[in-house]
């Protein structure tokens, strides 16, 4: 379907470009939420004759985006999960989870601002972009851990679950090391021969 777009879609294009998308995702996105129009006869002159308008706008929403940002870009948040010892929640981290953590923070964002690429199934750190405006994309960082201690060495850098394994590890180690094999082996060693008597001698 031939749409003309009404702000700008990224990998697309900018306010008023023409252009191809499939037809499902026209309508069940960019039509309904406002941000494209069928490119028939009729909606190009519309569109023309509202151009000046839509870009004002879009200008205006652009420029508060932009002081709104200073209040959400380089956040840090932490969400305490319960995962496997292999660090797989159970569960996942949703985008409501996220947003409800960063307007705590005082961020003021919604759900329709989270660019979440894949779901957050596993505890780490995770850099999460926010969509102030189509034009205005700030990074911030989601610290998920099982516990706020966790969550401090994750801040530092540290691989929680690699260092587990590491500390298992050592441990097995420690475990599968026993002391006492040495006395064994120094109990089944032969006897040292008696020493000779004085009645030997004499014999």
């Amino acid at each position: 379907m031939d749409i003309i777009l009404l702000e700008r879609i990224e990998k697309l294009g900018t306010i008023g470009d023409v252009v191809t998308v499939k037809d499902g995702y026209a309508r069940n996105f960019l039509l309904p939420n406002k941000k494209a129009l069928r490119a028939n006869e009729a909606n190009k002159k519309v569109f023309e004759a509202n151009r000046a308008k839509i870009e004002a706008d879009n200008a205006s929403r652009r420029g508060e985006a932009e002081k709104n940002s200073e209040n959400v870009e380089g956040k840090s948040v932490v969400l305490i999960r319960a995962s496997s010892n292999a660090g797989q929640l159970y569960g996942s981290v949703s985008v409501r989870d996220i947003v409800e953590a960063l307007n705590a923070e005082g961020a003021g964002v919604t759900k329709s601002m989270i660019v979440l690429e894949r779901p957050i199934k596993t505890i780490g750190v995770f850099d999460v972009k926010v969509a102030l405006h189509p034009e205005v994309v700030v990074g911030v960082k989601v610290n998920v851990a099982r516990s706020p201690d966790e969550a401090e060495q994750q801040a530092q850098g540290v691989d929680v679950i690699a260092a587990m394994f590491e500390d298992e590890a050592a441990a097995d180690a420690i475990t599968d090391f026993t002391p006492g094999n040495g006395e064994d082996l120094e109990a089944d060693a032969p006897a040292p021969a008696a020493e000779a008597t004085e009645g030997d001698d004499e014999a």
